[in-house]
């Protein structure tokens, strides 16, 4: 391929970004935001339980986990257009096996296909292309490109609903449909994708806006990073947010009709959908114009509202405190996506970003791990999500606490480190 002028530069970045959210669109929105729809019509048409089945979702964390250790050695050994083409045929070879699965171990096989292919063409690897394509408003970028998970999942809920709904074993049809979907879109990543600008220096700033809050910075070295205490916290408030949200992501469609609100879990679930797009967007707008302390509170504060919802509906409740319900939790989401990025970015810089990246990646897949299991073992236990979505809010609310405390001293570090760069500039 030949080497593209500045000009080609300038304009092929919003191709990149358009395949970007397309990948994001169907891998996402239709293997990972709608998988909650198959969690009863699987465990009931085959006759599982649900925690062995959950088990499933472990090795899907556990992979993803896996794979974003080596992040950095494999993005610079294959480059992102050859991770995303893998990242593809993965998530194809999972919703194959799912679609002929009859017993846990064959579901823990497709879940690993699972975790391996979204670790290899969302989150971690649009955080890096971002990086490579823009230098300016990198949040707002992430927060539409990531957006389009929640389109894909409001598309597709009412699309795979009455597939699955059309008989016992109608998620087998619609994982078939999936399959051939993220053929066609495997076919456009080679095609049109490029990992990165060639020949170019990455465009810099103009300087006639006003600085945003969410600015990039040279940043530490990880091996300095590892001495920071607030390395450590911020990795265990990140491993404590996977396990809450991705446990309640997956059981809330399961969980409504539980208490009796099964008639609304598709409405409710394409509502969720088209806020988490909304609530993408702002964040990422939010980090650039407020930074990333006010970002991460009002993700952190909607948390907990969204789970102590969860926990109180009833057969009583409302569409509108359903919906209430699901907005806060979708304002609550850019945490474990568009969020990850950004703390990294923020509170460590560019120095170490693909490293410290796909290790805070992995520890919160390490908590979807945790997560999911053990709410799932709860139901088996007692019958009901509730005890565990109480223990949810409890964790969620220390979490929020306890990242205003540390972003204050990551900050300070931070600006220190940018004013001494200035000076000596």
């Amino acid at each position: 391929m030949e080497t593209p002028q500045r000009g080609e530069r300038l304009s092929y970045k919003w191709v990149i970004m358009a395949i970007c959210c397309l990948m994001v669109f169907t891998a996402l929105g239709f293997c990972s935001s709608n998988k909650d729809l198959f969690l009863k019509p699987i465990t009931k048409a085959l006759d599982l339980q649900r925690s062995g089945f959950a088990l499933g979702d472990t090795c899907r964390y556990i992979a993803t986990a896996v794979v974003n250790l080596f992040f950095s050695a494999l993005i610079v050994k294959w480059g992102a257009k050859k991770m995303a083409a893998y990242g593809f045929l993965a998530l194809i070879a999972f919703c194959l096996i799912y679609s002929f699965a009859v017993d846990y171990w064959q579901f823990y096989i497709g879940g690993f296909f699972l975790g391996t292919g979204l670790a290899w063409c969302t989150t971690t690897l649009v955080g890096y292309v971002v990086a490579q394509w823009f230098t300016e408003n990198r949040g707002t970028i992430m927060g539409v490109i990531l957006a389009s998970n929640g389109l894909g999942a409001a598309v597709f809920a009412p699309i795979v609903t009455p597939i699955i709904d059309a008989d016992a074993f109608g998620y087998r049809t619609a994982y078939r449909v999936g399959a051939i979907m993220l053929a066609a879109v495997l076919v456009l990543i080679l095609l049109f994708f490029r990992s990165a600008p060639e020949g170019v220096e990455p465009q810099k700033p103009t300087g006639r806006k006003k600085p945003s809050r969410g600015r990039s910075w040279s940043g530490i070295e990880f091996s300095q990073a590892k001495r920071r205490s607030y390395f450590y916290i911020a990795a265990l408030g990140v491993f404590l947010t996977g396990a809450a949200l991705q446990a309640i992501s997956g059981i809330k469609s399961a969980h409504l009709s539980d208490v009796g609100l099964g008639d609304y879990k598709a409405v409710a679930a394409s509502f969720y959908a088209v806020c988490l797009a909304a609530a993408k967007v702002l964040a990422g707008v939010s980090f650039d114009k407020l930074g990333l302390r006010v970002t991460i509170f009002v993700c952190d504060a909607a948390a907990v509202v969204a789970i102590l919802l969860l926990a109180l509906l009833s057969e009583a409740s409302s569409l509108v405190v359903i919906f209430v319900c699901m907005a806060f939790l979708a304002f609550a989401m850019p945490l474990e996506t568009i969020m990850l990025p950004l703390i990294v970015a923020d509170m460590f810089g560019e120095k170490s970003f693909a490293k410290i990246m796909g290790l805070f990646v992995s520890i919160c897949t390490a908590g979807y791990a945790v997560g999911a299991p053990i709410t799932n073992r709860v139901y088996d236990v007692v019958g009901s999500y509730r005890p565990a979505l109480f223990v949810m809010v409890g964790l969620m609310a220390v979490v929020t606490v306890t990242f205003q405390l540390i972003l204050t001293v990551s900050g300070r570090e931070r600006d220190k480190i940018i004013a001494a760069e200035t000076a000596n500039a």
